[in-house]
């Protein structure tokens, strides 16, 4: 080939390349064919004063336009975000990589928070968010302006991550601390894993639930530790085919059903498995809780099983009067439920209470293998209403007079 026209290839290749450059605002071809999208290429300032939420949307719009495997890279370093959304849907059809290694600070004014989230992630199809950094939601200095424990009307602070309409996602490999109010919330989303997760913010700390679950289908969660003020992680209304597995919670609330029935009309509960969990020093172990006077719907089809409990209040508990004093019975009715081989210490010398509603009473729940023993001289007992509960195996505490053994 002539040396005139290696040059013409030569600079035909720099401009498509310095074209590209120029299009995502410093994006980079990587080894494997795939397009970097760097935060820092588009603004980001990393520190503790200025702001980059503006540089992270440039950088996500940028990479959610690209057709073709793309990644947004957050380098090391601090960025202080207010609230942030990365919207699609997105033309690659790829999964789109978020890679955080740095730390993400939470704005701490109150007023640059207008939805349910802190970060967001809305209509995505194909999401990997990983990396080994850390969301801190620094709610120390907001959970003060939280009523939730007088007002029943409340409205929740931000989640720290917040999902919806995501499908084919994959969290793995982050940190999470000092939510504002849930460390993670994922509704109306199918299809989500979620793994590897350290989630952490004080005994103290209000309504920071680990993780909450709603309106969303085939959900796995595991191989994490979960340290909060409330749920390590609660199922709400719509939750169908969720899988729990490996999950080390406390303190904490412990790992909730509910609460279900607070809203009109809400949706069933279907297919929880909650699996090969530790629990330690939680206020609660494995609960279902509906409000009372709720509207009818339906939570069935789930299965606690390889349960390790480690000093827990209230091991196994159906709650069907939470939250509120009214004296109309809940409607939301509980069926086919399993607890099997449940053991360890518990504080409360009720070790297994399944107080159900009068009007909805709960039907086939089954107990197997369950050990407890209490740390303390009380004997431990069990307490059943409105329940038709199914024994076998072991079973410490004895079961309930008003259960049917089988």
């Amino acid at each position: 080939m002539e040396s005139g026209a290696r040059t013409i290839i030569v600079l035909i290749l720099y401009s498509a390349l310095f074209s590209c450059n120029a299009a995502g605002g410093g994006s980079r071809l990587s080894h494997g064919g795939e397009m970097i999208f760097n935060v820092l290429s588009f603004g980001a300032k990393p520190g503790q004063i200025q702001e980059s939420t503006q540089a992270f949307i440039k950088a996500w719009n940028a990479a959610c336009n690209f057709n073709g495997r793309v990644r947004l890279l957050v380098p090391p370093g601090v960025y202080r975000l207010s609230e942030t959304t990365f919207g699609g849907p997105c033309k690659s059809q790829s999964p789109i990589i978020v890679q955080v290694q740095g730390t993400l600070q939470a704005v701490t004014d109150l007023s640059a928070y207008t939805g349910k989230g802190w970060i967001s992630f809305s209509d995505v199809n194909g999401l990997t968010l990983t990396g080994g950094g850390t969301f801190d939601g620094q709610g120390r200095f907001l959970w003060q302006y939280n009523d939730c424990k007088n007002n029943p009307d409340c409205v929740h602070l931000p989640a720290s991550l917040y999902f919806t309409k995501v499908t084919n996602a994959k969290v793995k490999s982050i940190n999470i601390i000092n939510a504002m109010g849930f460390h993670m919330h994922i509704t109306n989303s199918n299809l989500f894993r979620a793994y590897r997760l350290s989630i952490t913010s004080p005994a103290d700390s209000p309504n920071t639930d680990g993780m909450h679950i709603s309106r969303s289908t085939n959900v796995k969660i595991s191989r994490s530790i979960i340290k909060t003020g409330d749920d390590c992680i609660s199922i709400g209304q719509g939750a169908i085919n969720v899988t729990i597995n490996q999950i080390t919670c406390g303190p904490g609330h412990g790992i909730s059903v509910g609460s279900l029935g607070k809203l009109p009309k809400e949706l069933d509960v279907q297919g929880v498995i909650v699996k090969n969990c530790t629990l330690q020093g939680t206020t609660n172990g494995l609960r279902i809780k509906t409000y009372p006077a709720s509207d009818p719907s339906r939570a069935s089809g789930m299965l606690f099983q390889d349960i390790i409990m480690g000093n827990v209040e209230n091991p196994i508990i159906i709650d069907q009067s939470y939250g509120t004093k009214s004296s109309k019975p809940s409607l939301v009715k509980i069926t086919d439920v399993i607890y099997q081989n449940v053991q360890g210490t518990t504080s409360s010398p009720v070790a297994v209470n399944l107080m159900c509603s009068s009007q909805a009473p709960c039907q086939n729940i089954h107990l197997n293998n369950v050990n407890l023993k209490f740390q303390g001289n009380l004997k431990l007992t069990a307490a059943c209403a409105n329940a038709q509960v199914g024994y076998s195996g072991i079973q410490i505490p004895p079961p309930c007079q008003s259960g049917a053994s089988s």
